[in-house]
């Protein structure tokens, strides 16, 4: 069996498992429309989800598209978003965001990544979850968790955001990319924790490298 082979097969294995732990699992981030999620996203940079959500529902009700965003003086805005960490910097991001938004693409939010990546403040993860959750078009977001995880499973040997997504993607079929991203963030925040992991609860610990490691043992 080749390597490729072998990563898609416990690839399967894992996303299998962790599907049966994690029903349903999606975005935990509050929103109704494609901007809202943008934002609620660009908000959640080094920010808990839960803080996010605390955040927006108010924020939301204030601004209702990117134009209300673009027309609204930078301190009304950072007042709504005061709570969140680098407040001031967001609040800026999104207001040259929905600028963008309205001047080049007419109010409407793009539904490509090459074009989402051209809005300021909005790098290739936030545009990925976007396209998932928003559009339901296949992307596969690498946060920090998915980063973590993906690396102890033996999933990817590479540090770096981008080429870990194209490790992921070229072993996880299209349709199984947003669930992807959902059920490795859940994982990582539940048990595969970043200086903690609970390995011993761990249900996809007979695939995962880091605990055959740390074991003794090996995973392959």
């Amino acid at each position: 069996m080749d390597k490729k082979q072998d990563g898609k097969e416990r690839a399967k294995k894992i996303l299998d498992i962790l599907k049966r732990e994690f029903p349903g699992a999606r975005t935990a981030l509050g929103f109704s429309t494609p901007l809202q999620l943008l934002i609620a996203t660009m908000l959640s940079a080094q920010c808990t989800d839960e803080r996010v959500n605390m955040t927006t529902p108010a924020l939301f009700k204030k601004y209702r598209d990117a134009r209300d965003y673009a027309g609204a003086p930078l301190y009304e805005l950072e007042g709504y978003v005061r709570s969140i960490n680098f407040f001031r910097n967001k609040a800026k991001s999104i207001k040259a965001c929905c600028r963008k938004i309205v001047e080049e693409f007419k109010g409407r939010l793009p539904k490509t990544v090459e074009e989402l990546t051209t809005l300021p403040g909005v790098g290739r993860k936030t545009a990925n979850v976007v396209l998932a959750s928003a559009f339901s078009v296949p992307a596969l977001a690498v946060d920090t968790h998915v980063k973590r995880v993906a690396g102890r499973l033996g999933l990817t040997v590479s540090d770096d955001p981008d080429d870990i997504e194209k490790d992921l993607c070229a072993i996880i079929p299209e349709k199984r990319w947003a669930e992807t991203t959902s059920l490795l963030i859940l994982h990582g925040r539940r048990t595969c924790r970043a200086k903690t992991p609970l390995c011993e609860a761990c249900p996809v610990r007979a695939h995962c490298d880091y605990y055959g490691t740390i074991k003794g043992k090996t995973n392959r």
